[in-house]
């Protein structure tokens, strides 16, 4: 029976031995800063990312919004996760605004334009979850931007939250706190592979991630 026992454990936590983390707690080793963020890890090993110091305002010619909504990113090195379980925790300030980027080809690069051009982000190229606070946007955290909102209910405002994402070739799932709230197949045309990234939406940008994880089913 003792015997049993410990093959059923060991069985158990298989799952969890095969999941990698994706930061090394030290420094950003494998990634890449798109645009003009800066991150840093504290002292209890949570990544925290927010906008350089903020500018005086928008350059002459350029509206406030487009100045404020210009984004930046941080993307994986790697440019072929394709079929994976991702987990993460996020916190960010009231009023806040964040995403998770998902086959992304471009890499940002519009966001980051100034003005940023909201034809090719990433949503509009690969997929983006939302992350959001009450930001005034329409679309709640676990939303896959463009194709689905989220059921709104289990994000703990001004906390931490769990997020779990399973990117499949023909399905993206989202967890938010061990809930389903979205899903959906995803467009034919848009790629199966791609970076990974981690977004500040606006020139007051402030997140933080940890525990940032994955679990490919297929690795490379």
């Amino acid at each position: 029976m003792r015997s049993i026992l410990i093959l059923l454990l060991a069985a158990a936590a298989l799952p969890a031995q095969s999941s990698k983390p994706m930061f090394n707690g030290k420094n950003l080793d494998g990634w890449e800063i798109i645009g003009d963020g800066a991150w840093q890890f504290m002292a209890d090993g949570a990544l925290l990312g927010e906008r350089r110091p903020a500018r005086e305002g928008p350059p002459a010619g350029m509206t406030y919004s487009a100045w404020r909504d210009n984004q930046s990113w941080l993307y994986t090195q790697r440019n072929d996760y394709g079929e994976f379980d991702l987990h993460l925790e996020f916190w960010t300030r009231p009023m806040g605004n964040s995403g998770i980027s998902l086959r992304d080809s471009s890499r940002g690069k519009c966001g980051v334009s100034m003005p940023p051009d909201f034809k090719c982000t990433p949503s509009k190229v690969g997929y983006e979850i939302q992350i959001n606070n009450n930001y005034p946007d329409p679309h709640p955290t676990g939303s896959i931007y463009t194709f689905v909102d989220a059921k709104p209910g289990p994000q703990k405002d001004n906390e931490w939250n769990k997020l779990d994402i399973e990117s499949r070739n023909d399905l993206i799932r989202v967890k938010l706190n061990g809930v389903v709230v979205a899903e959906h197949a995803g467009d034919p045309k848009r790629p199966k592979t791609g970076p990974i990234g981690l977004q500040l939406h606006d020139q007051f940008s402030v997140i933080m991630f940890r525990d940032v994880r994955i679990k490919e089913l297929r690795p490379n």
